[in-house]
């Protein structure tokens, strides 16, 4: 898995969208950024057409509108939010948003919890589980974020795995070690989201217009040659390089 040769961003097949969902994905673009003021800021890389995870922080559950919003329009167009399954299937209207509009990568967030079990990098509160005991099982929970992966598509993924309203991050679930080290072709791109818990704080139905920043860092590479806990140390420096994006202004 991953070995095989990854298409490039600009070489692959723009999804073919209903008009409906072409309209509701303008819609929601410009509502996000009309209400948000977001100004997309690229200190670390640039938003070339290479295969990425945007891993950010998790404040909101409008977190991956905003950061999907703040692509070029041919990044959007092949960047997919990894979210719930549970949560998004649960009416007709979230399952048109995400399967038609977002594209979205479904994961099972409970899928035969065990007590030893983990969240899964995602967004919507409550998190995917990541059985950390079995390997086998654990491969499964992520095999959704392997397959889009594989198809050359990018991932926006939240690996606090939880919302956090805090100064400092959460420790990172280890789903993100595990697909860095499945797929070491992909940039890992550490993004921080400033404000959007204050335009959509919890509790509240209508937003609340105030400025927005997205920062888009460096990526963060698995070191082969790290000591024999590769796992703590990968997580540790992508916590690292996305709270250091925290400081970083303009």
């Amino acid at each position: 898995m991953g070995n095989a040769d990854t298409t490039s961003s600009h070489s692959l097949p723009t999804p073919t969208r209903r008009p409906a969902a072409r309209l509701a994905a303008f819609g929601l673009t410009t509502l996000a950024r009309a209400l948000t003021g977001v100004r997309s800021l690229w200190t670390g890389c640039a938003p070339e057409p290479r295969q990425r995870v945007y891993f950010a922080n998790h404040t909101s559950h409008t977190d991956f509108l905003l950061l999907w919003a703040s692509l070029p329009p041919a990044l959007r167009a092949v960047t997919r939010p990894v979210a719930g399954a549970d949560y998004w299937l649960a009416s007709p209207l979230r399952r048109f948003i995400i399967h038609d509009v977002f594209n979205g990568v479904l994961v099972e967030r409970k899928p035969h919890a065990t007590p030893q079990s983990q969240p899964l990098p995602g967004p919507q509160g409550e998190s995917a589980t990541e059985p950390s005991s079995s390997p086998r099982t654990c491969s499964t929970a992520l095999q959704p974020l392997h397959d889009a992966l594989e198809q050359g598509h990018s991932l926006i993924i939240f690996p606090e795995g939880t919302r956090n309203l805090g100064d400092e991050l959460l420790p990172f679930k280890s789903g993100i070690y595990h697909l860095a080290r499945e797929w070491p072709q992909v940039e890992f791109v550490p993004v921080w989201l400033e404000n959007l818990h204050r335009v959509m704080p919890k509790g509240h139905v209508i937003p609340l217009p105030l400025l927005c920043t997205v920062n888009f860092g460096a990526p963060v590479l698995l070191q082969t040659d790290d000591a024999m806990d590769s796992k703590t140390l990968y997580l540790q420096r992508c916590r690292d390089a996305l709270q250091a994006l925290k400081s970083v202004r303009d």
